[in-house]
């Protein structure tokens, strides 16, 4: 072999051994991103923690006294019909008690199993499939959860919570655990702003965390309108821009993983077709904005 051939297949062989590191090195590099992603999962999950735990506990009380009284209907019911002159008309309304009741803790045990089915589904490392999801019940529902989560850190904490949902609003095809994922995110997010504001900004400040739902004009493009406002301290022009970076955090360091915002974006924007607005004043407020194709 030649000289220049023997050079050109060491060439070969060095090009070779560089796509098989540089593959190598890309797959590490998606194996590392999606560990970033669970983690950053696990973490809003346990944000999630003390908000289901309180939000747990009305279902189960419920459940609880009603199956008390329930108890004592059985009790009363079963001395009457030992009794020799029974009451029919007592009877029955003792039984349509007992099966409304049973009713009401039927009701309540499916809202317990469905809180406990929202945070096996909020840890799930793979995106689920997109089904029919009432946007209403899931920004309420994880606007509440995020708060008691807040409240459960910061007992001296509060904050007006203002819901404003549409009636008219149609279920859309979403993948509810990632939805409300950001839902959660932007939450938290708001409800840090205030409480942190809150600590200096005197006596006559009052927190409020704000969310609307609507339908856009079809003049504006149509689709689902989201919108989570607080009157926290706003964003900064000169940050505005990178807020939506991976890693990129105003938070102190322990306390925020930089990847809130971004893997929001990813789930609005790549997952779902949407789009995602920021509307901010220093000292004053943020706003975001969700806009979801129906």
């Amino acid at each position: 072999m030649s000289a220049a051939n023997e050079e050109l297949s060491e060439k070969q062989e060095e090009i070779i051994t560089q796509r098989d590191q540089l593959a190598e090195t890309v797959n590490d590099l998606k194996t590392t991103q999606q560990q970033l992603i669970q983690s950053e999962k696990l973490a809003s999950l346990g944000e999630l923690t003390a908000g289901i735990a309180h939000e747990i506990q009305n279902p189960l009380n419920f459940v609880n006294n009603f199956a008390e009284v329930s108890a004592e209907m059985v009790d009363e019911l079963a001395d009457e019909l030992k009794n020799e002159k029974r009451d029919p008309q007592l009877e029955d309304e003792l039984l349509a008690d007992l099966k409304l009741n049973l009713e009401k803790i039927n009701h309540h045990g499916k809202r317990a199993d469905g809180i406990v089915k929202n945070m096996l589904q909020h840890s799930r490392t793979n995106s689920g499939e997109m089904q029919l999801t009432d946007i209403n019940a899931l920004a309420d529902e994880y606007m509440r959860l995020s708060y008691h989560g807040l409240r459960a850190k910061d007992k001296n904490f509060n904050a007006a919570t203002i819901t404003n949902l549409a009636s008219d609003l149609p279920k859309i095809n979403v993948i509810p655990q990632d939805i409300g994922r950001v839902l959660l995110n932007l939450f938290n997010n708001a409800f840090y702003a205030v409480s942190h504001k809150q600590k200096t900004a005197g006596a006559d400040y009052k927190p409020e965390v704000s969310v609307t739902t609507a339908l856009a004009p079809p003049s504006g493009g149509g689709g689902l309108i989201i919108k989570v406002r607080d009157n926290g301290n706003g964003i900064p022009d000169a940050i505005k821009d990178k807020i939506m970076q991976p890693f990129f955090t105003t938070k102190p360091t322990g306390e925020g993983t930089g990847l809130g915002l971004s893997l929001s974006y990813d789930i609005v924007v790549k997952g779902h077709g949407g789009s995602i607005d920021i509307n901010t004043v220093e000292g004053e407020f943020t706003e975001f904005t969700i806009s979801l194709p129906l």
